[in-house]
């Protein structure tokens, strides 16, 4: 009776260009009878590798360098997991477990390979064979540093960093406009009209195997690109089993110290509600929710699941299947200074001024995740992937302070109680196919929805009479006091086809290169409306700010106190919709010119159709706007092995910025101290990119590198204050924009003295420093608006905004394993930005300034034996001011100021 060896090689993600490979010996042995298995032959499965014990028990294979453990299956025999290391030799002990009458033939034995995409030596592995310039964070480093959605993982990555109070990234200086998010290399949506990607911090990290950043154009990716493309790989499950179950807790100091913590009512602590638009809401008042303020608990529970199996399917079939349920949330309280000045600066310049502004608020992020991947054959699989995450987040806004024209003795209020809702949808079929032994298909199909509620925002203004110190309602205009609606809806499908063939092989083995052809097509449906009913107040009324229902109310409506008002006088939203769909292109040639130097030369073409309408009070009448626009984006990217352990990186490209639909569409958008509207005559930007970057690899997951880059941007998009008696944001065509730095990356290992079990120590360190600079001409811009847009700006060529000079990220990592599954691992790490213009200003009125911040992090996560884990997080431990400053000619004025306190957290987490 024939019986199968099963040996599961554990290997990094590869790319299969240029890729080595190690010699591996040793000898297998049966440790009963101490005897070697001699005459043994066995196949390493989708490695094409064969081969024989000797007749000592002797054998030798050659495997891809990222090989990292070998775990070892033989039927009767106990199963036998071992790390690899430096050395190359490897001997095997396998322990009897059900011997029946030495019946058990091992004439042919069996070898499954098995990579795993999220080492961190492995993805080092995989940075280093690349021919492609890209960065990679995997969930092995993110469980050691402690992260838990990917957002934060970003900007553990040299050159990236986060803007405080928002969901944007920037990248080498360029903010969400120069980025592209994927997941598994096919398009997600945006979650917000705000911004053009998808907020990072809804991916948590139990759904990410690695997260990939390629800062390097190369034809495969969406031209619409400078920044970087970020593309989330998926959890892949390849074990025999797992079922995991965590809870935990997490507090904020600031928002702990709060007795009296206030929330609007209405959403529920899960994150799940649905609040809709009232009946005959412009002839009574129904409105569902309460304005009075509702008090919470601030200890936030966590939770999540894990489970996952691998299954036999025929000979050669294997299906393994994961999923993974959670639900995260956070309190947060906030209080500091939050106003708006002129030039004048001091008291006789605010515009707004509010000391203190309060905020309480209270997130959650509810998070499924299924996926199955069926290898039909070593030549042959298809993977299905679902992803459903639900995000709220509500907030209670408190302004006391200056108020122009309504409380300048200091006596004004705005409450501004907000509950924002998303629900995105992801499916996705993607198949890999080896056609022939130089031909690889592979092809992927999505379809996105996400929805996007903010249900009954509300805001109300009151004026405090210092004499009697009762409060008033107050209004300048009936937007004061009002409540608003928005929904968004957008769906989108994607479609990508690849073709890759290999060319025929040099003298070491190895593929001399690949011709690769595909097409990338994306198709996406925006939706939005948005309803507001603003509140004319028909005589001063006396109320209590924490009971504002006692005046709002059906009574009050009827006796005639307030009325209802929008901006049509009809129940008609302002609506905009928008429709984009791209075709793509590409093709491009890899190859081993020497055995030492490689070249990636590359061309991609896009047709592009943007149409975009809109119906809003800026404009009463349907309107809409056209753009149509073709792309040929030619890349080449080159690597010299200087040796073994060396690279030398050279990249250039061009790409493209297109606008977004907010941004063209003639909308307002309004906050406390703040209004944007669209721009209907944008237009793409170009962008030029160059990189080169000098990398070695010391040893086994130590790295050193160094990298140059420049980017030169024409018509670049800014955010900016128009000329005008409101000082409304909107968006234009600059001049020019460029971007000059540097960034180093070093990872090393101090010291490893595992005897019986792990015992290291390690560091990393990256750190970028970078030059800026954009011109906006105000003249240029009249001209392509029509005279419609006119700037008066303060510094008509400054740095870019959001673009620190200088980022830091340093983490320290101690890690000490024993043999019973018990470990230990604590993580300090520490991240610095630089100061960075948040916004540039007009009417000789300085340019906002967010000063830079540092934040320190400390993560210890325990096994206590292989069952049992806690974990213990403390972040942002010194609690650092942040501080956004207006830089007047007579000195500067703070504009923002808070802290945000620290959070610690603590989890439990069982394995079955």
């Amino acid at each position: 009776m024939k019986r199968n060896l099963t040996l599961l090689l554990l290997l990094g993600s590869a790319a299969l260009f240029a890729q080595t490979n190690i010699k591996l010996e040793g000898t297998l042995f049966d440790q009963r009878t101490n005897q070697p298995l001699s005459g043994k032959s066995f196949t390493v499965e989708g490695l094409d590798i064969q081969a024989k014990t000797d007749e000592n028990g002797r054998y030798e294979i050659s495997v891809p360098d990222d090989t990292y453990q070998l775990e070892m299956k033989v039927d009767g025999y106990q199963t036998i997991t071992q790390n690899l290391t430096d050395s190359n030799t490897l001997n095997m002990y396998l322990q009897p477990e059900d011997f029946k009458d030495g019946k058990i033939d091992l004439s042919t034995a069996v070898i499954t390979g098995v990579r795993s995409k999220a080492a961190e030596a492995n993805l080092l592995n995989l940075q280093k064979r690349s021919v492609n310039i890209v960065t990679n964070i995997g969930s092995a480093e993110l469980e050691r540093k402690g992260v838990s959605d990917a957002a934060t993982a970003m900007t553990k990555i040299a050159g990236i960093s986060k803007l405080e109070g928002t969901n944007s990234i920037f990248v080498r200086g360029l903010g969400d406009r120069y980025i592209s998010t994927t997941l598994n290399n096919l398009p997600l949506p945006s979650n917000d009209p705000e911004y053009k990607n998808i907020d990072l911090s809804l991916f948590n990290t139990d759904i990410i195997e690695y997260i990939s950043v390629d800062k390097v154009y190369s034809p495969k990716l969406l031209g619409d690109f400078s920044g970087a493309a970020v593309d989330i790989v998926s959890k892949d499950f390849q074990d025999k089993g797992l079922f995991q179950i965590s809870v935990g807790t997490s507090v904020n100091t600031n928002a702990i110290g709060e007795s009296n913590f206030m929330l609007q009512d209405g959403p529920s602590k899960a994150g799940f509600s649905k609040i809709n638009v009232p009946n005959n809401p412009l002839n009574s008042y129904q409105f569902k929710t309460k304005l009075n303020p509702t008090t919470s608990s601030t200890i936030a529970p966590n939770f999540g699941l894990k489970a996952g199996k691998t299954f036999r399917i025929g000979d050669e079939g294997k299906l393994g299947v994961f999923a993974s349920a959670s639900f995260n949330s956070n309190y947060d309280y906030r209080e500091g200074i939050n106003q708006t000045v002129n030039a004048l600066g001091g008291l006789g310049g605010r515009l707004r001024s509010f000391v203190p502004h309060q905020k309480y608020s209270y997130e959650t992020n509810s998070t499924g995740m299924f996926n199955a991947n069926y290898k039909i054959n070593k030549n042959h699989s298809i993977k299905y992937n679902f992803l459903f995450i639900n995000s709220s987040e509500q907030s209670r806004d408190l302004y006391y302070g200056f108020i122009r024209d309504i409380a300048e003795d200091d006596n004004g209020l705005i409450q501004r109680n907000t509950y924002i809702q998303n629900q995105l949808m992801v499916n996705q079929l993607l198949g890999d196919h080896k056609l022939t032994d130089k031909l690889d298909l592979n092809w992927g199909l999505a379809f996105n929805k996400i929805e996007s509620d903010v249900p009954d925002r509300t805001q109300n203004t009151l004026r405090l009479n210092k004499t009697t110190n009762e409060y008033q309602l107050a209004q300048n205009s009936t937007t004061d006091n009002h409540r608003y609606f928005h929904n968004l809806i957008e769906k989108s499908y994607a479609a990508n086809v690849g073709l890759s063939y290999r060319l025929n092989k040099s003298a070491n083995g190895l593929a001399r290169g690949f011709v690769k052809v595909g097409y990338n097509g994306r198709s996406v449906n925006r939706d939005f409306e948005a309803r507001q009913f603003n509140f004319r107040l028909n005589n001063s009324q006396v109320v209590d700010p924490n009971n504002l229902d006692a005046f709002f109310n059906e009574t009050n409506y009827n006796n005639g106190y307030f009325s209802t008002t929008t901006y049509s006088g009809t129940l008609a939203p302002q609506v905009y919709n928008g429709d984009q769909t791209i075709h793509a292109g590409y093709a491009n040639l890899e190859y081993n010119l020497t055995d030492k130097l490689s070249a990636v030369l590359g061309l991609r073409y896009e047709n592009i159709l943007q149409e975009i309408s809109w119906r809003t009070q800026l404009s009463s009448d349907l309107n809409s706007n056209m753009l149509d626009e073709n792309y040929f984006l030619p890349s080449l990217i080159v690597k010299y092995a200087i040796n073994n352990k060396q690279n030398l990186r050279f990249g250039a490209s061009k790409t493209y910025t297109l606008p977004q639909f907010k941004e063209k569409a003639l909308f307002l958008y309004e906050d406390v101290n703040e209004t944007k509207y669209g721009n209907p005559f944008l237009y793409a930007s170009d962008n030029y990119n160059v990189d080169l970057k000098w990398e070695i690899f010391p040893s086994h997951g130590e790295l050193i590198s160094i990298a140059g880059f420049g980017k030169y941007i024409q018509n670049p998009i800014n955010e900016v204050v128009i000329a005008s008696s409101t000082n409304d944001i909107s968006w234009v065509n600059g001049d020019y924009g460029y971007v000059v730095g540097a960034e180093l990356e070093i990872r090393k290992n101090i010291f490893n003295f595992g005897q019986e079990g792990k015992n290291t120590l390690s560091a990393g360190l990256n750190a970028s420093y970078m030059k800026t600079d954009q011109e906006i001409d105000a003249e240029k811009v009249r001209k392509e608006t029509k005279g419609m847009y006119n700037l008066n700006l303060t510094t008509p060529k400054a740095a870019l905004t959001g673009a620190s000079d200088f980022l830091l990220n340093v983490d320290v990592s101690y890690v000490k394993s024993w043999k019973r599954g018990s470990e230990v691992m604590a993580t300090l790490s520490y991240a610095y930005y630089s100061d960075r213009i948040y916004a540039l200003n007009n009417e000789n009125r300085g340019n906002l300034i967010d000063k830079g911040i540092g934040s320190l992090d400390f993560i210890l996560r325990t096994k206590l034996n292989k069952n049992i884990g806690i974990n213990i997080a403390a972040r942002n431990i010194l609690n650092p001011e942040f501080k956004r400053v207006q830089e007047n000619a007579t000195g500067n004025v703070t504009a923002v100021s808070y802290k945000r306190g620290a959070n610690f957290g603590l989890s439990v987490n069982y394995n079955f």
